[in-house]
């Protein structure tokens, strides 16, 4: 049996036909707050007619954006966004498993940092190790 990724109840088929009140409703208190003050946020409201016509007319298209707190909805399902990272756009396809999340949940903005052995000078007895 293959398993499908469904969200809350709904799969890849029919979470698109989800409308924003249904969503609401299955969603978090954080996402329903946010969702519900798009007046006192412009910048994410219009973002999200942002979307929308991107959507309308070219689906495949990277959304680029900053804005990495905007809450994942489920008609954005099979968009790809360029989420900024800081340094850089990161490509982020949105699948059913990530609705209701956050589109920065996804971009790390801080690299892991591999350190080596420490170098001529950082400790006492390294300052007499010869260099060759």
């Amino acid at each position: 049996m293959v398993r499908k990724d469904m969200w809350k109840g709904y799969d890849e088929n029919t979470i698109s036909e989800v409308g924003i009140e249904d969503f609401l409703k299955k969603t978090t208190s954080r996402n329903r707050r946010t969702l519900k003050r798009l007046k006192k946020n412009p910048r994410l409201k219009k973002f999200m007619e942002k979307v929308r016509k991107i959507k309308e007319k070219d689906p495949k298209k990277i959304i680029r954006t900053q804005l990495r707190d905007a809450v994942v909805l489920p008609e954005w399902v099979g968009l790809t966004f360029g989420v900024y990272n800081g340094k850089e756009y990161k490509k982020v396809e949105i699948t059913v498993k990530k609705v209701g999340a956050r589109l920065g949940d996804f971009v790390h903005s801080t690299g892991r940092v591999l350190h080596s052995g420490p170098g001529v000078g950082a400790t006492r007895g390294s300052k007499f190790v010869p260099l060759k």
